[in-house]
C-alpha cells in the first residue's frame, strides 16, 4: 500500500509558490527521513499527504488511488506543538475516542496514565500532552505515520520512548513513518532512508 504525492505543488491564494511540482513516494513498513532547514517547504508537504491541506496542483495517492473524502484519514499527522491540534475544552479522553477504539496497549505502551484522560490539555506538560496525540495518531486504520518535528521540544527520554513505540508500531502493523525534521542526527538514527530537501519553491 504504497503513499505518493505525484507533482505535488501548493501557494496560499496568488502568493508565490510553497511547494513546486514535487513527486515522494514510500512504501508501507518504511521509515523514511525527510530533513532540510526551516521554511523549506517541509510541514506544507506533510499536511498535503495528511489531507491538512489540498494540492493547488497534483495528487496524493494511497495504493494508486485518491484517499475518500468523509472517512478517516489512513494518513496521520503528528505536529511539533500538541496544544494547537487538540481542542482546549475537550478533556483528553474525548480527544483520543476521535481516532475510534481507545487500544488501552497503545497507552501502556506510551506511558499514559488514565487518570490523564479526564483532565484538559491545560492541565498536562507538553510531553504528556505530545503522547495523547501520538496514541490518537496510531489508532486503528492509520497506514501512514507523517511525524512534524514531533519531538523537537521533548526531553531526550520523552523523546526515546515515544520513538520506540512509535517504531514498534511501524514493525507491527507493517505501516509507514515519514520523520520531518531538521535534525540529520535524528533521521539517521531512525530511518532506513533519507531525503536531503532544499525549498522548491519559486
Amino acid at each position: 500500500m504504497p503513499l505518493e504525492g505525484e507533482n505535488l505543488s501548493f501557494r496560499y491564494t496568488k502568493e508565490e509558490w510553497v511547494l513546486r511540482q514535487i513527486h515522494i513516494s514510500m512504501e508501507a513498513g518504511e521509515v523514511v527521513g525527510l530533513v532540510g532547514p526551516s521554511g523549506c517547504g517541509k510541514s506544507t508537504l506533510g499536511k498535503l499527504l495528511a489531507g491538512h491541506l489540498q494540492p493547488t496542483e497534483g495528487h496524493v495517492h494511497l495504493d494508486g488511488v485518491p484517499i475518500p473524502p468523509g472517512i478517516r484519514n489512513p494518513v496521520q499527522l503528528v505536529l511539533q506543538h500538541p496544544e494547537q491540534a487538540v481542542n482546549p475544552k475537550w478533556k483528553l479522553r474525548r480527544t483520543l475516542a476521535e481516532s475510534g477504539r481507545i487500544d488501552d496497549n497503545m497507552l501502556a505502551e506510551l506511558a499514559i496514565e488514565d487518570e490523564w484522560l479526564n483532565r484538559y490539555p491545560s492541565e498536562l506538560s507538553g510531553g504528556e500532552l505530545q503522547r495523547i496525540c501520538v496514541a490518537r495518531a496510531l489508532g486503528s486504520g492509520t497506514r501512514y505515520l507523517i511525524a512534524d518535528e514531533m519531538t523537537t521540544m521533548l526531553d531526550a527520554i520523552t523523546q526515546a520512548q515515544i520513538w520506540q513505540s512509535v517504531l514498534r508500531w511501524a514493525e507491527r502493523n507493517h505501516s509507514g513513518v515519514l520523520v520531518i525534521s531538521h535534525e540529520h542526527q535524528l533521521v539517521n538514527r531512525l530511518c532506513s532512508r533519507v531525503v536531503e530537501w532544499q525549498s522548491s519553491g519559486n
